[in-house]
């Protein structure tokens, strides 16, 4: 190639996404910089600031591509009510994926203090609500993801076990207005 010369790289952009995510996984918001992603993604330093002028903008493409990839797939087993399906599959995502849990809840709770990351925050919670509204009407699915949300943040910041049979109880009284039991009626 010739000196001054462009190498075309087209998978350059996505591979320094990924090399953002695994950053931010490993070391946090606060240890991500054009720097530690360039040398995650074994890219020259220029070659994030020019895909990514501002980390803001890198931390954009990294929350949008961390939504796109889990939008809650829900899926009821035989015998298996609402409550007791979603208590599972807190309960799988916080074993099975707990470090990709704490990276999206990072990246969505740093909206609070960047701007830029607002409109995609908002459209994670638009998608998962909407995953839901097959079972709920959109207020029921916007208060039963609220009680995910608090549960699954009270496990990774306490380091506290995953109670499925609790979460299914508080899950379930919001499903029959606040009985007990998670039956409506009962």
């Amino acid at each position: 190639m010739a000196p001054g010369a462009r190498r075309h790289d087209p998978g350059r952009r996505q591979r320094i996404i990924d090399a953002a995510t695994r950053v931010v996984e490993a070391r946090g918001i606060a240890g991500l910089s054009h720097r530690s992603v360039a040398a995650e993604a074994d890219v020259p330093l220029g070659s994030t600031t020019y895909h990514f002028a501002t980390l803001d903008e890198l931390l954009v493409a990294t929350l949008r591509q961390a939504n796109e990839a889990h939008v809650p797939r829900l899926v009821l087993r035989d015998g298996e009510d609402l409550a007791g399906a979603l208590a599972r599959l807190l309960g799988e995502r916080l074993t099975a994926e707990r470090g990709r849990v704490e990276l999206e809840y990072e990246l969505y709770l740093a909206a609070l203090r960047r701007p830029a990351l607002r409109p995609v925050a908002a459209r994670w919670c638009e998608d998962v609500d909407r995953a839901l509204e097959p079972y709920a009407d959109p207020a029921t699915a916007r208060a039963l993801v609220a009680v995910l949300d608090g549960i699954g943040l009270r496990v990774l910041l306490t380091d506290t076990p995953y109670d499925e049979a609790g979460a299914r109880e508080a899950l379930g009284r919001i499903l029959t207005g606040g009985r007990p039991g998670g039956r409506p009626g009962s």
